[in-house]
């Protein structure tokens, strides 16, 4: 199985293993992270948070470490997606 196969979405974080969670995003109660995309490699996850006050997307690297905002937009931005090369 890939890592691809393996995401969920559990109250903002991200579960890769569905047996044993761990929080790879912030644990303040009021931000949510969630729609977890992983990168063709499995390196990399790419996600939808609000914790800058709208929602934007950031990525990290699959062990949660340099997480990063892409998007800097006044609309929402939604449904991160990796092209395949």
């Amino acid at each position: 199985m890939t890592g691809k196969e393996l995401s969920t979405r559990v109250s903002g974080s991200v579960d890769t293993s569905r047996t044993d969670q761990t929080r790879l995003t912030t644990t303040d109660p009021l931000v949510d992270d969630f729609e977890p995309a992983w990168s063709p490699d499995g390196n990399k996850i790419a996600f939808v948070s609000d914790r800058d006050g709208n929602r934007e997307i950031y990525f990290m690297n699959a062990g949660g470490s340099g997480q990063t905002r892409l998007t800097n937009d006044p609309a929402s931005d939604l449904g991160p997606a990796w092209s395949p090369n």
